[in-house]
């Protein structure tokens, strides 16, 4: 990976620091530093970076409204928030704007090269602590059905891949079978594509997946890029979204009655 960066952070201490850790990171580049949001918007059009390290509470500009402008303005360009907050208030308003990963500053190199790679991949870089939130808020929006069946037979060969992927994601949401009392998947998805979704939202990896499914990488990625397709999700965020609205997966503990 090779990946332009600009960080953006009132505080030069931090931002010096932020810098320095970051050259000394494989594949990173630091082409500028912001002090605040109107800075980093101005920078992102003249250096066109990959990502922008963006840091939320900042004087003139905050990270949030140089997040949407970024975003809208130059949509090449991804932003990672980093940044001491994790709160809702930050988080969600964040995500909203277009940030595609979400760190705290007590992250380590490892885990911001790899929320990089993340959003340059096209997933979300999310922290684990920030996953488990989001899902949590999804979840909360999303209240079971509480007249669904439990199950119905699938297709030969479908429920044993299904076994596998409950067990993969034991302790975690529920799966709902694909097609489970006579429900078709929406917007044209197939039985497996809605396995696949239902596996993403549970926060595993392609490889992950395809472990659980015993098939290739590959066909994994197959499987999203059709899905993504089809339901129109430009990311893994959006995704599991659209698998909680949708009743591909349930908040952890709904009964399935």
């Amino acid at each position: 990976m090779s990946a332009r960066v600009v960080v953006a952070d009132d505080q030069s201490v931090v931002r010096e620091g932020i810098v320095m850790l970051l050259g000394l990171l494989p594949g990173i580049e630091v082409v500028g530093s912001a002090r605040d949001g109107d800075e980093a918007v101005r920078l992102v059009g003249e250096l066109a970076p990959d990502v922008v390290l963006m840091d939320l509470r900042m004087p003139r500009c905050d990270g949030v409204e140089a997040t949407r402008r970024i975003r809208a303005e130059h949509p090449g360009t991804q932003v990672v928030v980093l940044t001491t907050y994790a709160d809702d208030q930050d988080l969600f308003p964040a995500l909203r704007a277009g940030a595609r990963g979400y760190l705290t500053k007590d992250a380590g190199g490892v885990e911001i090269v790899r929320a990089i790679e993340d959003v340059l991949s096209g997933e979300a870089g999310l922290a684990p602590g920030i996953q488990r939130r989001l899902l949590d808020r999804i979840a909360g929006e999303t209240p079971a059905d509480p007249q669904a069946p439990a199950s119905s037979p699938g297709r030969p060969g479908e429920e044993g891949a299904r076994g596998r992927a409950r067990e993969a994601t034991s302790g975690r949401a529920e799966v709902r079978p694909p097609g489970s009392g006579g429900a078709v998947p929406p917007d044209g998805l197939t039985a497996r594509e809605a396995e696949v979704l239902a596996l993403i939202a549970q926060g595993l990896s392609n490889a992950d997946i395809a472990r659980a499914l015993h098939v290739s990488a590959a066909t994994v990625k197959t499987h999203i890029n059709n899905l993504f397709a089809k339901a129109g999700l430009r990311d893994r965020a959006q995704a599991v979204r659209y698998a909680y609205l949708h009743g591909i997966v349930t908040p952890p503990g709904s009964a399935l009655t």
